[in-house]
């Protein structure tokens, strides 16, 4: 990868006098993985440069035209022949679009200052241009960042940006050995506070005698002289003197009056061990978690503040040791921070964006793989369409949402969210998938979604959802906003019951049946004599386990007035009169004894929905009756799966196969293996792809 840093012009690069953003750039330069590869532009009479890869750009300077444009024109041609992959532009907005027109390349801009106050981002405008042709933007503050948003939607661009505070190295001091000094550094001016700092100075120097003070600045615009024996005043120096000086000082202060939009000085300042008094201006508390603030700016107040450090020893020495412990704003830990951007742009940069039928996809699928319920909902549809996936060739990579945020809950994060997040975002950039998968992830927020799709520009995002979402079924609109609360991220939704019969629309639906597959529906039960004649099983609730008391459901309801007017038949049920439902193995078990089975879903019966339990009947080999209003004869005859209207018919046709012993096991047969063939997790899987992909596929599928 090949970056290129182009600096301010006039933004001096050299030893002896770099400024702030020059210091910053060097710096972290050192610590990134990308310093072999990496090219710093900028302009300078002098020589001593920060680092051997800086790049001069000379220019014949010239009173009739711009400077500026003549510098920026010079670095474009430089870069024409052979354009990096990113270009990061410091603190000139006004360069970016310029930029973006000339070289196709990605843009990294970064502020250091307000701005609200710079060319190119001073109005709401100019901001949305910047994030639209910036691949992401660094503020040196949350102070700063809270400027640029002004008037902005930040949540629509919240993986365009993050915060690159300055830094620092942290060496080591031995706070025991702290000097009586007081320092100042910076520009020596009204705003930096230089005045109040000078009049306060002089009278705590002339007090305390044994104190010293030493300023590090200059400010030909502003005369601000002041005079005692104890002070020190040094034009501006190399950053190495600043931090030695900043090693032995015992008190540091930056008392601006402007909004600071960080605060070098009061950065180096906490890292050495100083106590250190600011105002509460810009970004200037960022620096540090344990600030002295000067609340009133004035002479008297700023005195205050420093008697206080000077004579209650105990107090200083506190707060000195924990700037000391808390500093972490490390050259290291800042550096990796810009990488990890930098790696993300590249490997969005290296996506393959031509995926066709033919493809290997690497597939992230979220959804309840219910690990916290120790393999008694292993035989679930989320399972299912993982074989699916896999069965294809492709590569999935599975993250069960629930199960993380079940045992994540903290103080700190009572519901797990921000835990999962996490887990997504990680596995996400580590895997890389050219796909998302979501199941009922209803933990997953909008948020992440978007995060993922900035990361990945060519994501799909797929959601695949089993609950009624008709209004004559149950939890109405409990399920309907589930299905809608992600929407706009959705590419492709594909739902148990018929789109076309919903009272809402689902942008780019699909109907997919319940998926058997050969692994797990591995009974034939019509080969068996068995010794049930019907098998019924409800819940309420898989993930509670057990009935709740005093709960009547309806189907409960039928089965019961069902079976009363059948008593010469044998019922095995579950759910039912206090008889817990069963899972797993156990269930596997119990359903081999079995005849037929009635599959009974809440709510009045829609088209094409049914509960997945349709599948452990049919596809196990059970002949199964199923209400007509459901529309499975679209798919099955009358010689594949039994149909009725209302109870009486399912009544007569109960009696009927119950006797008919060798037509039974022919229709149950005949369904079975049509579902095998036809509704098997491999094809129902395939469908979701090519859908999804508008892949041109082989197979007719039976449901399409």
């Amino acid at each position: 990868m090949k970056i290129a840093i182009l600096l301010p012009y006039k933004e001096d690069y050299t030893k002896k006098y770099a400024g702030a953003v020059s210091i910053h750039v060097a710096n972290l330069l050192k610590q990134s993985i990308y310093k072999r590869s990496t090219l710093v532009f900028g302009n300078t009479n002098r020589k001593q440069y920060l680092s051997n890869n800086f790049i001069n750009i000379k220019i014949n300077s010239n009173i009739l035209s711009s400077n500026n444009k003549k510098y920026l024109s010079k670095f474009i041609d430089l870069n024409k022949n052979d354009t990096p992959d990113i270009i990061e532009i410091h603190n000139r907005p006004s360069y970016v679009n310029t930029i973006k027109k000339n070289l196709n390349t990605k843009i990294i801009l970064y502020f250091h200052n307000n701005p609200l106050n710079i060319a190119g981002s001073k109005n709401t405008n100019d901001r949305l241009l910047l994030l639209k042709n910036c691949e992401h933007i660094f503020f040196n503050s949350k102070w700063t960042k809270e400027q640029f948003f002004k008037n902005l939607n930040q949540s629509d661009n919240l993986n365009k940006f993050s915060i690159c505070y300055q830094s620092t190295n942290k060496e080591k001091v031995n706070l025991k050995k702290k000097k009586k000094i007081i320092t100042f550094v910076g520009k020596l001016n009204s705003a930096k506070g230089y005045d109040i700092f000078g009049q306060s100075v002089i009278q705590i120097l002339n007090k305390y005698p044994e104190w010293k003070s030493i300023v590090v600045g200059d400010e030909p615009r502003e005369n601000l002289s002041f005079s005692h024996k104890n002070l020190k005043i040094y034009s501006f120096k190399e950053n190495k003197f600043v931090l030695n000086l900043l090693k032995q000082a015992s008190i540091s202060v930056a008392c601006s009056r402007w909004e600071e939009p960080f605060g070098r000085s009061s950065l180096e300042a906490c890292s050495m061990g100083c106590a250190t008094i600011i105002t509460d201006r810009g970004g200037l508390v960022e620096t540090t978690k344990y600030p002295i603030i000067l609340k009133n700016l004035d002479d008297k107040s700023l005195f205050k503040l420093l008697e206080k450090l000077i004579v209650d020893t105990k107090y200083r020495k506190k707060i000195q040791l924990l700037n000391y412990n808390s500093f972490k704003l490390t050259h290291q830990y800042v550096s990796k921070i810009i990488d990890n951007v930098r790696k993300k742009i590249i490997f969005q940069q290296k996506i393959i964006i031509n995926i066709n039928k033919n493809s290997t996809l690497k597939i992230l699928h979220i959804t309840n793989f219910n690990q916290r319920h120790y393999g008694r909902l292993h035989y679930n549809t989320g399972k299912r369409i993982n074989n699916g996936f896999t069965r294809l060739g492709h590569n999935v990579l599975t993250i069960s949402d629930r199960d993380i945020t079940f045992f994540s809950k903290s103080f700190s994060d009572p519901s797990g969210s921000k835990s999962l997040e996490k887990h997504i975002i990680n596995n996400f950039n580590f895997f890389k998938p050219d796909v998302v998968v979501l199941g009922h992830a209803d933990k997953v927020s909008s948020e992440t979604l978007h995060n993922l799709k900035e990361i990945n520009k060519n994501l799909k995002v797929i959601q695949w959802f089993l609950d009624p979402l008709s209004k004559r079924g149950p939890d109405h609109k409990k399920n309907k906003d589930r299905i809608l609360n992600n929407i706009d991220f959705i590419d492709t939704t594909f739902l148990t019951t018929s789109p076309d019969n919903l009272e809402f629309d689902i942008k780019n639906s699909h109907f997919i049946p319940n998926p058997c597959d050969e692994s797990f529906e591995v009974l034939k039960n019509y080969q068996n004599d068995c010794y049930y004649d019907i098998f019924f099983a409800m819940s309420h609730g898989v993930h509670r386990g057990v009935l709740k008391k005093g709960k009547i459901d309806e189907r409960e309801i039928f089965i019961k007035k069902i079976s009363k007017k059948t008593p010469d038949l044998k019922y095995d049920l579950y759910g039912i009169d206090n008889n817990q439902p069963i899972w797993g193995d156990d269930f596997l078990k119990i359903i081999s004894n079995s005849k037929m089975g009635i599959n009974l879903s809440r709510g009045k019966p829609i088209k094409y929905y049914s509960s997945d339990r349709i599948v452990q009947l049919i596809g196990n080999g059970l002949l199964t009756f199923i209400h007509k209003n459901t529309h499975y004869q679209d798919f099955f005859t009358n010689k594949e799966m039994i149909f009725y209207n209302n109870d009486d018919d399912l009544i007569e046709k109960l009696k009927k196969y119950s006797k008919d012993t060798k037509l039974r096991k022919l229709i149950a047969k005949n369904g079975r293996n049509k579902y095998h063939k036809f509704f098997n997790s491999t094809l129902v899987s395939k469908f979701m792809l090519d859908k999804t992909y508008s892949f041109n596929s082989n197979n007719k599928y039976l449901w399409d």
